[in-house]
């Protein structure tokens, strides 16, 4: 599948073509639904959205059309909803500047089936031959959400497929249904999303069909990122106003035996660690 063929997935902002819009990009998001990029990939989007030599590109696996629905959006069909959610994604693109952003339109029920879905994993991987990012953004092996941990899934087996020069060198794991404010702090990455307040509510805001039902993702989000700042370090003032948390997803390719579960294990199993050393040191209170 060559920048031709993927096109038919491409909304690009600026217009230019396909192949040059893959070849430009340097930061790139695989999200689950349409708003996750927004939530977890924000890092990316800041990071490349005034710079003349990095662009941010997003894909979006699932089709959206199981989302939940109430207010206006009550009785629309999944069709009806796929359209919306397409819309709004794209608009998000157009703001953020984004060299491209694919939709791939799986139904998540594909994705979540028992049995890897091979088109899945065979798209991904030529998006990836494609834009040979140096940063990749992905969902996190502690995410609850069944959907983002099944596109997170076969996103690693796109990657174990490539050959190594075409790996990012950066892989980062991000939070979106669970925090990762759990991790030791030798653990965490923390990327600072300080930059352009105004663009991080706009592209939260794009997506009204999620918002309206009860679900305020766009407080949520920010709420979380000013959290994550102010209680990253204990002992310091604050060095940044807004981060978010990922987790390093680089043992998945150095490691190739390692599943996202034992991944997740070993981060659950060195908290445990931490926590039984900071005991040891504390008087017993049943002395």
């Amino acid at each position: 599948m060559n920048a031709t063929e993927l096109s038919q997935f491409l909304h690009i902002p600026d217009g230019i073509s396909a192949a040059k819009a893959l070849e430009r990009t340097t930061h790139l998001a695989i999200g689950a639904h349409q708003d996750d990029l927004e939530i977890f990939a924000y890092h990316g989007i800041a990071t490349c959205y005034d710079s003349a030599g990095q662009w941010f590109g997003g894909i979006t696996v699932t089709d959206g059309g199981g989302s939940a629905r109430t207010g206006p959006y009550a009785h629309y069909s999944d069709e009806q909803m796929k359209a919306v959610r397409f819309e709004e994604q794209n608009r998000a693109a157009d703001i953020g500047r984004y060299s491209f952003q694919a939709q791939l339109g799986f139904p998540s029920s594909e994705v979540k089936s028992a049995s890897p879905s091979h088109a899945v994993v065979n798209v991904l991987a030529q998006f990836l031959r494609s834009c040979r990012p140096h940063t990749l953004y992905l969902h996190n092996p502690a995410d609850k959400h069944p959907s983002h941990l099944a596109v997170l899934t076969h996103c690693v087996s796109a990657l174990r497929s490539l050959e190594p020069a075409f790996r990012p060198e950066r892989i980062y794991g991000c939070e979106v249904w669970r925090g990762l404010d759990w991790l030791r702090d030798e653990d965490k990455i923390a990327l600072s999303t300080d930059a352009h307040p105004e663009l991080a509510r706009q592209l939260l805001d794009v997506f009204a069909s999620q918002i309206v039902g009860g679900k305020s993702y766009t407080t949520a989000t920010l709420g979380r990122r000013q959290a994550n700042a102010t209680f990253y370090q204990s002992h310091q003032v604050d060095g940044a106003a807004s981060l978010t948390y990922a987790m390093d997803l680089h043992p998945l390719l150095d490691e190739p035996e390692l599943t996202l579960h034992d991944l997740a294990l070993r981060h659950l199993h060195a908290l445990r660690a931490d926590m039984d050393a900071a005991y040891a040191s504390l008087p017993c209170c049943n002395c």
